[in-house]
């Protein structure tokens, strides 16, 4: 397991950069963390580590947001994923099998359709502006 602490968005945006230059096509990064955690500027410093450029957002309210790349990155919030049925509508599986990287905010809450070999990100609020993000 990798730890890190980081002081600002922008630190927390650097440790997402840097892992993105270990993923491939067909990575799964499984985000764990509470509300304001920082998980979208994680996110946002993935698509900046793979080389995309678009303004990435909060999936919050659309659950799926597709940022064209090579590989794409999928950025999923599945905080009001409750069931089977709701996973399945988000085309999570779809998803998986086109090779994609995905990277997947309130993963706890599907947490057994997480495949094998799923990289873990867990990000805990210390205050305001730390966070302790720990990687496995």
């Amino acid at each position: 397991m990798e730890s890190f602490v980081t002081k600002s968005p922008r630190e927390t945006e650097e440790v997402g950069a840097n892992l993105a230059k270990r993923l491939k096509s067909g990575s799964v990064v499984a985000l764990f963390g509470g509300l304001g955690a920082g998980k979208t500027a994680f996110v946002r410093g993935l698509a900046r580590g793979m080389g995309i450029n678009s303004e990435v957002s909060s999936p919050t309210f659309a659950l799926v947001h597709e940022y064209e790349g090579n590989p794409p990155l999928v950025h999923f919030d599945m905080y009001r994923v409750t069931g089977w049925d709701d996973l399945y509508s988000t085309g999570f599986f779809d998803y998986l099998d086109m090779g994609a990287v995905l990277a997947v905010e309130w993963s706890e809450n599907i947490e057994n359709a997480l495949p094998e070999g799923a990289i873990r990100v867990n990000i805990i609020k210390v205050d305001d502006n730390t966070r302790r993000i720990e990687i496995e």
